[in-house]
């Protein structure tokens, strides 16, 4: 079972959740439903505040 997310306040790096969302990708050979595409979305979130999160600090 993949790893659940991380919980509110704790952001990981954009690059290491990128690298989880392209593990997914290459497993599933593009194919997202049903929980993996759950995760998918899970993990989009998950990048997009770390993105967040990152221009934030650098600004």
């Amino acid at each position: 079972m993949p790893p659940s997310p991380p919980t509110p306040g704790s952001v990981r790096p954009a690059a290491v959740v990128d690298a989880e969302i392209r593990a997914l990708m290459e497993e599933t050979g593009g194919w997202l439903w049903g929980p993996t595409r759950v995760r998918y979305e899970q993990l989009r979130d998950e990048w997009v505040a770390a993105v967040r999160a990152e221009v934030v600090e650098a600004a």
